[in-house]
């Protein structure tokens, strides 16, 4: 493996590209909801699903194309899925419907798993070291935190200048003819493709196998838990912050005016930046803190914001929802990074698409019973909170005896040595 290729740092940078552009239109989808459920006349569960199909969609491809990365190499594979999103990404530009919108976002959810499987095997190759690797993955994740922060203040302006929020996705497809091409002109780093047994040759069926390993399984329930409390921030905490949720239009006239009333019109916007703040600054503490206690005590952080958020009410959440963004910041990265890294880096591909399946369901399967719980409550966006919390509480108890117990120890340090000697 050639870790000092001098391509290295473009590959890098491609790779975060990557993830804010695929961030700009994911994140975006809790001020889409609001214009969608106007213009078409949809119940909330209803539409969640143009956050719940696209999840599932990567959440597939993950599972059954990540091999892929290991398989055909990671530039095919990014290549391949960047395609395939710019196509679902133009195609906006004709839709005008309920069932064609959530179509066009299904597909570039199948895209999404498809480049972000290579991508995420791709940090493998360019990383000397497993510490380097978490410090990296935060590094993309941040540039995640930035496309979120773009991408909704995109869709703002377009409608308030009376433009259709569709064209977000067309200018993610101009990004994405750019990384398209930034791909096909930039070499890659080569890295071992051969298994050390047949038992590890790259299929569909070994990479499928991977889902019972416990270091896989754990780290991808983790990822499961995380996604599903986070994704009620930038999917729900709109509706639930707005004063009366009987309103065909959100209104924030119970808070008092100035600073409080522009924290709840840009909500969503507070919490991606600081989450996009913690995960730049999660680039210099995962290289120096114990990232196990790291995670516990962030986790045990979002749990009390979330309740007292719902225990204090709206007033109180308008603070405490949004901080959540730096405790969340550091947590799936380093799930990601740890997970990958108890693998050889021949498998890189296959377990991302494992853990990537399990963070799609987990984004899919939260908002989407959250949706049914808030209205099989009348609604109240409160309800769905609720579930959210009891995710944020589970996973906390795991870290918990994720810190205690260290399991993941000589893992780690058995593929510190094997995959990247000294570092």
């Amino acid at each position: 493996m050639t870790n000092q290729d001098p391509n290295s740092r473009v590959i890098r940078w491609l790779t975060y590209l990557m993830f804010m552009m695929f961030a700009m239109t994911s994140d975006s989808v809790g001020e889409i909801i609001k214009e969608v459920k106007v213009a078409f006349s949809v119940t909330n569960a209803q539409a969640s699903l143009m956050h719940s199909l696209p999840m599932l969609g990567i959440a597939l491809s993950g599972l059954f194309l990540g091999f892929l990365a290991d398989k055909i190499g990671r530039k095919p594979t990014i290549i391949i899925g960047l395609l395939l999103f710019g196509l679902a990404c133009y195609s906006f530009l004709v839709a005008n419907d309920f069932l064609l919108i959530v179509s066009l976002m299904s597909l570039s959810g199948v895209a999404v798993g498809i480049f972000k499987t290579g991508a995420l095997a791709l940090i493998g190759d360019i990383s000397t070291s497993t510490k380097q690797h978490t410090s990296t993955m935060n590094g993309a994740e941040a540039f995640f935190g930035v496309g979120a922060i773009i991408g909704p203040l995109i869709v703002a302006y377009l409608i308030h200048q009376g433009v259709p929020w569709q064209w977000l996705y067309v200018i993610a497809g101009g990004v994405c003819t750019l990384l398209i091409l930034g791909a096909l002109f930039v070499k890659y780093p080569t890295y071992n493709t051969q298994p050390s047994s047949s038992t590890d040759k790259v299929s569909l069926w070994n990479s499928l196998a991977l889902v019972k390993n416990p270091y896989a399984m754990g780290f991808s329930i983790g990822a499961f838990l995380y996604v599903a409390a986070e994704s009620a921030i930038y999917v729900w905490m709109p509706t639930y912050l707005v004063c009366d949720a009987t309103s065909m239009k959100a209104t924030y006239q119970c808070y008092s005016e100035g600073a409080s009333q522009l924290l709840a019109i840009y909500s969503v916007t507070a919490f991606f930046i600081l989450r996009a703040a913690g995960r730049f600054l999660g680039i210099w503490m995962m290289s120096r803190f114990n990232w196990a206690l790291v995670l516990m005590l962030f986790s045990g952080a979002i749990v009390t914001c979330f309740t007292l958020g719902l225990v204090g009410g709206k007033h109180v959440a308008l603070y405490l929802f949004p901080l959540t963004g730096i405790f969340m910041s550091v947590i799936y990265p380093t799930f990601n990074s740890k997970g990958i890294s108890c693998f050889p880096k021949h498998q890189h591909g296959s377990v991302a698409g494992v853990i990537l399946f399990f963070t799609a369901a987990g984004a899919a399967a939260g908002p989407f019973i959250m949706g049914v719980v808030s209205d099989a409550n009348g609604g109240d966006a409160k309800y769905g909170f609720i579930v959210a919390t009891v995710f944020a509480l589970i996973l906390f108890l795991g870290l918990c005896y994720n810190y205690v117990k260290n399991p993941t120890q000589t893992r780690l340090a058995e593929l510190e040595a094997s995959e990247y000697g000294e570092g």
